[in-house]
């Protein structure tokens, strides 16, 4: 029988400390960057665009974590559903983004709780299975490289589910460890979780839901628009021998300052991002305004920006009217050039051009 090497600890870890004075540096940043993200996330009028355009490209570098590898046309194109003809990483892709949002509003409807219900509601949508937790014994995390076994995650039904109950409610009992900061807390959370190993498969990327999740429930952000995955993607050795490091020699300081700087900097990227945004649906505004005067709308622009490649029926479900005159403004806008038409077979889409070449800048800046 396997045997764990690592005796999973209850949380926060006795005898550690987590206020040491590189954490506290790293601290600063990171809040200070999150706060500037929360503020420039606002400016944008309708906080569905920015949900559903950013965990799109998060869905995208999480998946590849876990080589789920597919490109942004493949990517957009699967989000019109207008073939069948998905890859299965386009598939992996859209169930993730698909997870994350329904994540979001079960947590809402639940007051901010997030439950271990939940997560394995999320990873049965992810996964597309019944499954639950883990409840046969044989799972263990390999080097990719070298193949050697690096770490036993429990292996016992029982004690995945004992460990599960624990970290739920440190999750959620504020009043454990209040003195704790919440960015500290996230970072144990996301190392229990990842240790636990609770799933068959997909916990990197429940495990990295889980982080944004508890950003929003702590009030560090109004809507889950972090996303770690492509700088955990771009130091994926670091973050896995870090992960290891804890459960090997007890390094905790190194791995809460590696979090800490992946939020601070993957903050910074996006508050870049969101701008970008901003700017761009102001230019558009504008140019509908005294171009397409009839044409304009709020709600129009807001589905340019929310569905960079956008299709008729999204404009006919959004605004609420026919598809012949869903079809008009699509046709109207592309003529104006605010966006470009494009066909596969008979089905015909229309692509924000400015808003994909924004969102594949920032996959490039960002590497």
């Amino acid at each position: 029988m396997l045997t764990p090497t690592y005796q999973i600890p209850e949380l926060p870890p006795p005898g550690i400390s987590l206020d040491s004075a590189n954490i506290l540096r790293a601290l600063a940043p990171a809040h200070r960057y999150l706060a500037e993200l929360k503020g420039s996330a606002k400016s944008i009028p309708n906080q569905a665009i920015l949900v559903n355009t950013l965990a799109l490209q998060e869905a995208k570098a999480s998946s590849e974590i876990e080589s789920y590898v597919t490109t942004q046309d493949e990517l957009f194109q699967a989000d019109l559903h207008l073939t069948e003809a998905v890859s299965p990483a386009a598939k992996e892709v859209a169930r993730y983004r698909e997870a994350l949002t329904k994540g979001f509003e079960r947590m809402r409807k639940q007051q901010g709780l997030l439950t271990n219900g939940m997560l394995i509601e999320l990873f049965q949508m992810l996964k597309n299975s019944t499954e639950g937790f883990r409840t046969q014994g044989g799972t263990v995390l390999k080097n990719e490289r070298t193949g050697a076994t690096v770490f036993v995650p429990p292996q016992q039904a029982a004690d995945i589910e004992h460990h599960m109950r624990g970290l739920e409610k440190f999750t959620n009992d504020d009043a454990v460890s209040a003195d704790l900061d919440p960015l500290v807390r996230m970072a144990l959370i996301h190392h229990q979780f990842e240790s636990i190993h609770p799933f068959s498969d997909g916990n990197g990327r429940i495990g990295r839901i889980l982080c944004v999740l508890y950003l929003t429930r702590t009030g560090l952000l109004d809507t889950p628009v972090l996303y770690l995955s492509r700088y955990i993607n771009q130091h994926k050795a670091d973050y896995y021998r870090l992960l290891q490091a804890v459960r090997d020699q007890g390094h905790w300081e190194d791995w809460l300052v590696f979090m800490l700087q992946a939020v601070a900097h993957t903050a910074k990227s996006t508050i870049g991002l969101v701008e970008g945004m901003r700017e761009q649906m102001t230019q558009a505004k504008q140019r509908m305004r005294e171009g397409l005067p009839k044409l304009y709308s709020q709600d129009l622009l807001n589905n340019l920006f929310r569905h960079p490649y956008t299709r008729i029926e999204f404009v006919q479900n959004d605004l609420g009217v026919t598809r012949q005159t869903a079809a008009k403004y699509l046709r109207q806008l592309a003529a104006a050039g605010l966006v470009r038409e494009h066909s596969v077979g008979k089905a015909v889409y229309f692509i924000n051009e400015p808003l994909v070449k924004l969102l594949m800048e920032a996959e490039v800046t960002q590497a």
